[in-house]
């Protein structure tokens, strides 16, 4: 025989009725489900994390390179250029070059 409803519930007092933990809602168990556990020293949760990381790194990455790749090598020649350009103009000769560019664009404007 079980309990009456009254007997099994608490009283909650912000609530009203107290229906109980997760997943113990103060009724009779159901018939017919099955539940199964591991011992939690049996348990591998990073099991094959690592061996599936790599593969999948790679698997994605493979999919989405022409989607990162070409602005990398844009980027890349672009600051490249500009690196050699200001070192170039930083320079003696560079320094050289601007200042005759320079004095020719004053004589153009007179």
């Amino acid at each position: 025989m079980f309990p009456t409803i009254p007997r099994r519930s608490h009283f909650d007092p912000k609530h009203g009725k107290y229906m109980g933990e997760w997943g113990h809602f103060g009724g009779r168990p159901q018939k017919g489900i099955t539940s199964y556990s591991l011992s939690p020293n049996r348990q591998r949760p990073l099991a094959g994390a690592m061996h599936a990381a790599i593969f999948n790194v790679w698997r994605r990455s493979k999919a989405q390179v022409l989607y990162w790749l070409p602005p990398f090598v844009i980027a890349y020649g672009l600051m490249n250029w500009a690196i050699k350009k200001n070192e170039y103009l930083n320079s003696k000769p560079g320094r050289m070059e601007a200042y005759y560019k320079e004095l020719a664009e004053s004589e153009a404007a007179e």
